[in-house]
């Protein structure tokens, strides 16, 4: 039996605010399945599957325009946007043991009344550091991927091809 949510429904279910959704719908990037005879949205199963798409696509850094683009092209499958996140998750859970082993090793140090080194205090800010640069060097090489994907589809339905954009 398929559900239905109606936008209210739907913003609980997913921590999403109604306006969002209203805005998503707005400019055609996450659209209602259906409508009651009283004219409200009603999202289907289907329309989750797309809403968690464009949620984690979002979260990987892309724009709007550019998930809506991706997504309407079907340059990007779930499987993949899923494999994605994956990747993203892993990368953070590295970043955050380093950084737990490394406060282990400060506090195990400081317990024990040692005099902290100025390697000890680096290798910490280090951890640190990495926590949040990475993410933003690690989306600036996403956002430059998905730029090139993007240009060559806009390319493509423009029919242009690679090659004569080249030679220009």
């Amino acid at each position: 039996m398929k559900r239905h949510w109606k936008v209210g429904d739907l913003a609980k279910l997913t921590g999403l605010t109604v306006r969002t959704l209203r805005f998503y719908d707005q400019i055609g990037l996450f659209s209602p399945s259906g409508q009651t005879e009283s004219g409200h949205r009603l999202y289907n199963e289907l329309d989750l599957s797309r809403l968690h798409q464009i949620l984690s696509l979002k979260e990987l850094g892309l724009s709007l325009e550019e998930i809506k683009s991706a997504l309407n092209g079907e340059r990007i499958s779930p499987l993949e946007i899923v494999e994605l996140q994956i990747d993203q998750i892993k990368e953070q859970i590295k970043r955050q043991q380093k950084l737990l082993e490394q406060l282990r090793y400060v506090s195990k140090l400081m317990q024990g009344k040692a005099e902290l080194t100025v390697e000890d205090f680096t290798g910490l800010l280090q951890a640190m550091k990495m926590r949040f640069e990475k993410p933003v060097i690690e989306r600036q090489k996403s956002w430059e991927r998905h730029l090139d994907l993007l240009g060559d589809f806009l390319a493509e339905g423009n029919g242009i091809s690679k090659h004569k954009e080249e030679n220009k």
